[in-house]
């Protein structure tokens, strides 16, 4: 079990956070629909071996704050894990993140390169690689943009689609309630439901028109920092095509472990296997 929920002040807002260990910061950074406790078997097992291991309700995700101006563009996650960095006491991190975390790994690491000593990004390819077909295969992009159908599907029936959701983005995974439990919690608080689709009508918005035009030449620029990306090869959200032509987008070290039969949330699907690739690459 994560240890006692602690807060902080980063990038204008008060973020939740659980932290465990001591020595190199590793920040934890978890996706859609998801909370930091998508992390509770790794973080101890990252945490012993040697590194201070911080892992953040997101922007938007109750009890962290729900942002008033409703940004979750790429440079605002950015800039909320590099203040999150510096606030914590620390020049530089290791930064694991999965879905929306990866996608804020990725700003942080376009925007401050030296900050930034590992980027481990799970489930999503390099942001500049992801097309029209991506987008298609990730349909929940689309259909969330009609906001309050959105949001009251999401609320309905104690958050079912939350559990249809997991079960068609990890065909293989057995999620059970006691998974599903601390993320209905954070949708349940006021503004969770509009704070985590807030991300995808962001997206939308940024995508065209000057008022976007920073966030997408950030998510374009190659990424220097040393890389070890994740993906299953059962990943229903994924078009995994984008990974085979994400390689060009980065100038410095670069691998990719497919971890067949796994989902898109294979961290909890197979931590074993996460762990063995993600421990020698980060202390490398």
């Amino acid at each position: 079990m994560q240890t006692e929920l602690q807060y902080i002040s980063a990038n204008g807002l008060r973020f939740a956070y659980f932290e465990q260990g001591s020595g190199p910061l590793v920040l934890l950074l978890h996706g859609f629909p998801d909370a930091p406790h998508t992390w509770a078997e790794l973080q101890p097992q990252i945490a012993s071996a040697g590194y201070r291991v911080v892992a953040p309700f997101m922007r938007g995700y109750p009890p962290s704050e729900v942002p008033s101006d409703a940004d979750y563009s790429a440079l605002k996650l950015g800039g909320d894990v590099l203040d999150l960095i510096g606030t914590l006491g620390e020049q530089r991190a290791i930064v694991i993140g999965h879905d929306w975390g990866a996608f804020a790994g990725y700003a942080a690491a376009a925007i401050d390169p030296p900050r930034i000593t590992k980027l481990v990004p799970i489930a999503i390819p390099h942001p500049a690689a992801i097309g029209a077909r991506s987008l298609i295969k990730g349909r929940h992009f689309i259909t969330f943009q009609f906001r309050s159908r959105a949001v009251a599907s999401l609320r309905r029936d104690n958050f079912a689609q939350v559990e249809k959701i997991y079960r068609r983005w990890s065909p293989n995974w057995n999620v059970t309630e006691d998974d599903l439990a601390p993320v209905k919690a954070s949708l349940a608080a006021p503004g969770g439901v509009e704070g985590a689709l807030g991300y995808y009508w962001s997206f939308r918005r940024n995508a065209i028109g000057k008022a976007g035009a920073a966030s997408r030449a950030l998510l374009r620029a190659p990424t220097t920092v040393p890389t070890l990306a994740f993906f299953g090869e059962a990943d229903g959200a994924l078009d995994l095509s984008s990974v085979d032509r994400t390689r060009k987008w980065f100038t410095g070290q670069y691998e990719i472990v497919r971890v067949p039969g796994a989902g898109h949330f294979l961290h909890h699907e197979a931590p074993a296997v996460f762990l063995e690739h993600t421990l020698p690459f980060i202390a490398s």
